[in-house]
């Protein structure tokens, strides 16, 4: 549990479980809202499988052929995997979203609330006690795709929560003046949940899409920037070119600087000295750090 590995191990197992379950009662309570839970969880297990296989790659480097193939590393992995997953979380929903209003278009369906309510309480029990498992823990671990994880679950107990509002309201209903409405508690419960989850993937889609695509952080490239200039000023450079990208969890930075030509010769462990100082000035020294330092005269080296 301390762990981001063990973790979504443990995350797997439950919602594998919680799928099961959810699809059987979905189908014996006549409920296609309890259905899409279940399926809406299977998917994210699924994806959860293929997140962890890429946090072991990143955490140990791979092994055997895949390093011969792979010599930069597996963080342009994680955005791909964090993006597809929040792709197909939302998806599913907007697919859901769209049986939802078709039912309620052709008036609805039968359901037995007594089998919705048992699952719907077991299961939000159980989606909080996982939610607030994973934040808790990744203030320590801080993993990308702990935090999708716990988000994930997050979004599952908001679900399971409006349902179990819905599957009540419907048990209450019966026998009353309003039990006509009883056929659309479950479509409409299921439509206003879509409506409030497919947002919510967004913000990681996007920062995988940025990552995917190189886009320049620019708090990174400041802080780059800054420092590089700092190097510039005290050893008399001309200037310097950094290339600086974010790949989910690794950082990727290529400083050039551009030295006179007349500049006083130095020992290789001189220069090198210089790169230990800048690699310190810009700090989070690790694995997931990818730094290239680089002197020239000539500034075509650099562009």
């Amino acid at each position: 549990m301390k762990t981001e590995q063990g973790l979504l191990r443990i995350s797997i197992v439950v919602t594998f479980l919680l799928a099961g379950v959810g699809i059987l009662f979905g189908i014996l309570s006549g409920s296609f809202a309890i259905v899409f839970d279940g399926v809406y969880a299977l998917t994210d297990a699924a994806m959860t499988i293929v997140a962890l296989l890429v946090s072991n790659l990143i955490a140990t480097g791979g092994k055997g052929r895949l390093v011969k193939h792979f010599t930069m590393g597996f963080w342009h992995l994680e955005p791909m995997v964090l993006g597809l997953n929040g792709i197909l979380l939302t998806g599913a929903a907007i697919y859901a979203l769209i049986n939802a209003i078709g039912s309620i278009m052709e008036g609805g369906r039968p359901l037995d609330f007594d089998q919705a309510i048992i699952y719907a309480v077991v299961t939000l029990v159980i989606t909080i006690s996982m939610a607030v498992i994973g934040t808790r823990a990744n203030r320590t671990i801080q993993s990308d795709f702990v935090a999708l994880d716990a988000k994930a679950w997050i979004m599952s107990a908001g679900l399971t929560g409006a349902l179990l509002i819905a599957f009540v309201t419907g048990y209450v209903i019966q026998g009353t003046a309003h039990e006509w409405l009883s056929p659309y508690i479950d479509p409409v419960a299921l439509a206003v949940v879509c409506l409030v989850i497919i947002p919510i993937p967004a913000g990681t889609i996007r920062q995988a899409l940025a990552d995917i695509l190189l886009v320049t952080p620019g708090d990174l490239k400041s802080e780059v920037d800054a420092v590089a200039k700092g190097i510039v000023d005290k050893y008399g450079f001309l200037s310097f070119r950094a290339y600086v990208a974010r790949v989910g969890r690794g950082r990727q930075i290529e400083l050039f600087f551009i030295v006179p030509e007349d500049f006083p010769p130095k020992k290789l462990q001189e220069w090198d000295d210089i790169r230990d100082e800048i690699g310190i000035a810009i700090g989070e020294e690790g694995p997931d750090r990818w730094l290239t330092i680089a002197f020239t005269t000539d500034p075509e080296w650099a562009d």
